[in-house]
């Protein structure tokens, strides 16, 4: 892409990140919050709302081929945002604290100064959280193995 074109939709992503994330300062606190948080608030709808809008830089990314490792951490932000911001009032504080829109327009904006940094960074995190993933099922089914033998060996057969 040209370098005009990945200027102006950074700035779109810029814009837009300040509306989902950053609009507003709570007063006499130095909390930024913007409308994800408050879509956040309707039920079902608000975060289904918010993780779509929140999708504009992951378009981007993805028009201006960005690696693949890149535009996995950009959709691990969004999906995480999304999943965490349904669970009632613990969701709508981590959407106020984990800003996942700010997050993404900054890995953009790292990448356009220094892609291969940037790309390399997110294959390891990527890896990290794969291992941490895959760590969590394997430790969650030997627990579940073990608490059915236990049971199992405990009754008076």
């Amino acid at each position: 892409m040209a370098e005009p074109e990945l200027t102006r939709d950074l700035r779109r992503v810029q814009q837009l990140t300040r509306v989902l994330d950053t609009a507003i300062t709570v007063p006499g606190t130095r909390v930024r919050l913007g409308l994800d948080a408050l879509l956040g608030l309707i039920p079902g709808a608000g975060d289904a709302l918010s993780a779509a809008l929140s999708a504009y830089p992951l378009v981007i990314a993805v028009r201006h081929r960005l690696p693949g490792a890149v535009i996995t951490r950009l959709l691990g932000n969004i999906v995480l945002d999304a999943i965490v911001g349904t669970v009632p009032i613990i969701g709508d504080l981590f959407d106020i604290g984990f800003k996942a829109n700010v997050r993404n327009r900054r890995l953009i904006e790292r990448y356009a100064e220094q892609p291969a940094r940037v790309t390399g960074r997110s294959r390891a995190a990527l890896w990290i959280v794969g291992g941490a993933v895959a760590l969590t099922i394997t430790s969650v089914v030997a627990l579940g193995i073990w608490i059915v033998r236990w049971a199992f060996e405990s009754l008076p057969w």
